[in-house]
């Protein structure tokens, strides 16, 4: 016997101090007293935006009035199937009340929650908050080129940066016909991943990398090729992203269960000049069936960044722009 499915708007309340609104479930209906993101179901005829903001008028008093569609995800439940479309809520009229009277939290998705248990729909966006906005990817070339990049990545990590990916493939077919460079690439390497610790930032690396590496770093980084010969990951890193270009990738990335894709080119880039980009309305339709946080790339930099966000990345990845 089939399970019902049934879509859903949700409202992930951010305040500006990084906060997240939860709200405990009434004991009369299912799952009573665990904690929930505030939204419900979307009813036939009406939009993902248009039931955001009925819903969060019903269940908190509030006229969202600054929303953007984040991340939509299936969870399956022992009697229902739900498709949540997680909306980002950074503004709204009005002070979040208990409509329900039902009890709300604001939490910090960074810090061990203060209330629980939670949904287990809910678990998986208040990690990805912990996810930040830009993600930094290398572009050293050898070992001449390393001080200079050391100090992009410096600076780059005062300002926040918390994502840094090593990939150095033109270096790594060097390193293997040449012991000096494997060397010198294995230094550049532990330089990179020492510096993004101290910083409190993740590295993850490229799987053109050695898998030994894999576990030292935070995590490893597949390339579309991996995802699609369904590479194994031994032993498992503590982050898995992937690299997508389009619907097989993205389906088999899905399968894989990584903790976020990076989708592109999006805007035209000189790394791929033969090659045209997607754009974001291409780019939009991609990340909506991802499942997970995606981040967009090709043509990126501080200011790409809002507008990624607006067709819904989760934030920007970055070669050479700015960060």
């Amino acid at each position: 016997m089939s399970k019902p499915f049934i879509d859903v708007a949700v409202g992930v309340l951010l305040r500006p101090d990084g906060k997240v609104l939860l709200g405990q479930r009434p004991f009369e209906k299912a799952w009573p007293g665990w904690w929930e993101l505030p939204g419900g179901k979307i009813e036939p005829g009406e939009s993902v935006e248009q039931a955001l903001v009925r819903e969060l008028q019903e269940e908190l008093g509030i006229t969202a009035t600054q929303f953007t569609r984040w991340v939509t995800y299936v969870h399956e439940y022992p009697k229902t199937i739900v498709r949540l479309a997680f909306c980002k809520v950074t503004a709204w009229e009005g002070e979040p009340r208990g409509m329900e009277n039902q009890a709300l939290a604001w939490t910090h998705p960074q810090q061990p929650l203060e209330v629980g248990p939670v949904l287990p729909a809910t678990e998986p966006p208040l990690r990805w908050l912990t996810f930040p906005e830009r993600y930094l990817v290398s572009d050293i070339g050898s070992s001449e080129g390393l001080p200079p990049w050391l100090e992009r990545l410096d600076a780059a990590l005062n300002k926040g940066v918390g994502f840094v990916q090593f990939r150095e493939p033109q270096w790594q077919a060097l390193a293997h016909q040449d012991e000096g460079a494997r060397q010198q690439l294995e230094a550049a390497f532990q330089s990179v991943l020492e510096r993004c610790h101290q910083a409190g930032a993740r590295c993850l690396v490229n799987a053109v990398h050695p898998e030994s590496w894999w576990t030292q770093a935070d995590g490893v980084h597949l390339r579309g090729a991996d995802v699609l010969l369904r590479r194994a990951i031994p032993p498992q890193p503590a982050l898995v992203a992937a690299s997508v270009h389009n619907e097989e990738e993205r389906q088999a990335a899905h399968e894989l269960k990584v903790d976020f894709m990076v989708m592109g080119h999006v805007l035209p880039t000189p790394s791929h000049p033969d090659r045209p980009a997607m754009g974001w309305e291409r780019f939009r339709q991609l990340a909506e069936g991802a499942g997970c946080p995606v981040y967009a790339i090709g043509g990126q930099s501080e200011q790409t960044l809002r507008e990624a966000q607006q067709h819904g990345a989760h934030g920007i990845a970055v070669m050479r722009g700015e960060v």
